[in-house]
């Protein structure tokens, strides 16, 4: 990324400030620092912009940060408004200060990105106008939320110099496999318009609890998304009474199993419509979750599912705790106003993660298919005696 120096002043106390700014380069390979078995970011500057909503208006400028971004304390707030870190229309305002409809608000902070595991984003075909890669788990696809380069989009640019791409569907950070992803607007607006218009078909596999059915099955059920909670739930429209108004989405996934060990089932998931967790929660729906899925693991599996769904396979991934790593001013500059440091990683960071059993193999469309190995992630979940 190329850097736009900002004048530092002496109530930031901070030298050399350096603004990660807006720019096709996204990350560069001397950004991450591996550790672990983790691939975490070097912590940088970098700016946030938003403006003020009508939920916002009529609040100070503090009360707005302390009641919608819960992350930092109120006094952290305080100090970035009186300090200039956090500016209205780009001007240092009071405390008191109350924030008007349509106002820009910054917010200039030491970024710290939680880290995913370090496994290699594998580019399985490189095409002028499309690449596609193997995705691993724990990482997300594209800029959101805390993640910015710890991402594949990131990745790729820092690794692989492949930039700007278009990502043109979706994987969940902890689902694994392919990942499409156009190089050219025009080729992303190509597959979204056989995406819109139903004609792509994709297939994944899952590892599930218990004997899943041998005839294939097919569950009608709408999705219903909660973003407070993350979650998704499932409805049988048919089930419901004339009165009784379905909530969410219509969605459909076919499932068909491709073996079972009596005590957990390898299964072809084929999802017709693409809503948030749709294959995870249509699973829950038919009884067989996905083994390891923290969010829809049903109320009657043994505790012990849970605790495998929660832990990480120390002989497989050999993690160490957060609380192992050593602060090393090779690695990042501390900066004193910042919430997270000198710790690497961001408060409130979960720090287990396992990938979900549950891996995409294939999308294909009118006149194209893109694949993804089955292996080893079929012998992964043979490995684990299913």
């Amino acid at each position: 990324m190329q850097d736009e120096a900002v004048d530092s002043s002496d109530s930031m106390n901070v030298p050399d400030i350096v603004l990660q700014s807006s720019s096709p380069k996204l990350s560069q390979k001397q950004d991450y620092v591996f550790h672990g078995g983790r691939r975490h970011v070097r912590p940088y500057y970098f700016e946030f912009i938003a403006h003020v909503n009508k939920r916002w208006t009529g609040k100070t400028i503090v009360d707005l940060f302390a009641d919608e971004f819960k992350g930092r304390p109120r006094d952290y707030y305080v100090g970035a408004v009186k300090s200039g870190r956090i500016k209205v229309d780009g001007e240092t305002v009071p405390a008191s200060y109350i924030v008007k409809s349509s106002q820009k608000i910054t917010h200039f902070l030491h970024r710290h990105e939680p880290p995913v595991m370090t496994d290699d984003v594998e580019i399985l075909l490189k095409e002028p106008d499309v690449v596609t890669v193997c995705k691993p788990a724990s990482i997300p696809v594209h800029p959101c939320g805390q993640y910015r380069k710890n991402t594949v989009v990131g990745i790729l640019d820092a690794e692989h110099d492949l930039g700007p791409l278009f990502p043109i569907h979706r994987l969940d950070r902890l689902v694994s496999g392919l990942l499409i992803i156009a190089r050219t607007a025009a080729k992303a607006d190509f597959f979204r318009q056989q995406i819109e218009g139903g004609l792509v078909k994709k297939r994944y596999i899952a590892k599930v609890i218990g004997v899943f059915p041998e005839d294939e099955k097919v569950v009608d059920a709408n999705i219903n998304y909660n973003g407070s909670e993350g979650r998704s739930t499932a409805e049988d429209a048919s089930s419901s009474g004339d009165d009784k108004k379905v909530k969410g989405k219509p969605a459909c996934t076919k499932f068909t199993r491709i073996d079972t060990n009596g005590t957990h089932s390898l299964v072809l998931c084929e999802p017709v419509t693409g809503r948030t967790h749709q294959i995870r929660v249509h699973l829950q729906y038919t009884g067989h979750p996905i083994a390891n899925d923290p969010l829809y693991l049903t109320q009657h599996v043994d505790d012990l599912e849970t605790k495998i769904a929660k832990r990480i396979d120390a002989g497989e991934r050999k993690l160490v705790s957060p609380e192992d790593y050593m602060y090393s001013s090779e690695d990042f500059s501390i900066d004193p106003m910042c919430t997270n440091c000198p710790k690497l990683i961001p408060q409130g960071y979960e720090e287990h993660d396992e990938a979900l059993w549950l891996h995409c193999v294939r999308y294909s469309g009118t006149g194209w298919e893109y694949e993804c190995p089955y292996f080893p992630y079929i012998a992964i979940f043979l490995d684990k005696k299913l």
